[in-house]
């Protein structure tokens, strides 16, 4: 699926974060989101990797990368930490800039990545989220029904580990069954290791840290920022024409509009899982924005 790329696992100051490289150009970092991992990008990135060097990685807590013990507030699993380990891997490949493209829990992690470190990243591209502190301040009944799976997964340990632990496959399948548009989105190959992953203690009990941690440390790191601090690059915005974003909010390309200045994007014609169901529109509206 990535031919030319090359393995890699580098320790970070938090975690030792799995990936691949491939390509040759200016550096474009990719970040899946779940239940997923870098093999999200098999269809895009060696695309990308002709005119740029790609660099896709698990997300700590996620895939290969490490599951490093969590605390009582959930720190090590907030994404300003886990965006941590992103800067510090493409600084230990030799990139201090580059642009940045995440999914889902990816993009989370790139938004906050593009705050807190506005002089690494030179574009961002964020697709199918809205920023956690939107999120909840927009919640409403539609938002708890649709999106139970943020509460289960952020109930407090060791409910949501018991019960993912015991099935993992019912919950992925769930999700890659109802959330797209395009049921053939992935191959059994990709399909398997996305359930692989659910099928160890210790990454199942990252993830819920990781939706423990949204609930608030990085619910209050948002709120800090709205209207102190804007991201400082381009952003790309692109979101599914038929999933939960477009149904919960009126104008989402507005929301981006309040943490950036520049922001451009428009909705895509499938379910939630936009590079897997649209490889083609994916590459091409990135290749235009990343230019």
């Amino acid at each position: 699926m990535f031919d030319g790329f090359e393995e890699f696992d580098i320790a970070t100051s938090g975690a030792t974060i799995h990936g691949r490289r491939g390509g040759s150009g200016p550096p474009v970092l990719l970040l899946h989101g779940i239940p997923e991992t870098h093999l999200m990008w098999h269809r895009v990135a060696p695309r990308l990797a002709e005119t740029y060097t790609v660099v896709a990685t698990d997300l700590r807590g996620w895939g290969d990368s490490g599951t490093p013990p969590s605390t009582a507030d959930h720190e090590p699993y907030s994404m300003r930490a886990i965006a941590r380990d992103q800067v510090e891997v493409m600084r230990s490949l030799g990139y201090e800039r580059f642009r940045l493209v995440g999914h889902d829990r990816g993009a989370r992690c790139a938004y906050r990545l593009a705050l807190d470190e506005p002089d690494a990243v030179t574009r961002l591209a964020v697709l199918d989220v809205v920023p956690i502190g939107d999120v909840y301040n927009r919640a409403d009944r539609t938002f708890s029904l649709s999106y139970w799976v943020w509460s289960f997964l952020a109930a407090p340990f060791p409910v949501p580990e018991r019960f993912v632990d015991a099935a993992p496959a019912v919950l992925v399948d769930f999700m890659l069954d109802t959330w797209p548009e395009v049921k053939d989105a992935f191959p059994p190959e990709v399909r398997a290791a996305y359930v692989r992953q659910f099928s160890d203690p210790a990454t199942v009990h990252a993830i819920c840290e990781e939706f423990r941690a949204a609930a608030t440390l990085d619910y209050q790191q948002d709120e800090a920022d709205r209207g102190t601090r804007k991201i400082g690059c381009p952003v790309l915005f692109l979101w599914s024409q038929r999933g939960q974003v477009a149904k919960l909010y009126d104008d989402p390309l507005a929301i981006w509009r309040e943490w950036a200045d520049d922001v451009r994007g428009e909705p895509v014609g499938v379910g939630h899982f936009i590079p897997e169901e649209a490889p083609d529109e994916t590459t091409r509206q990135l290749l235009a924005f990343l230019s």
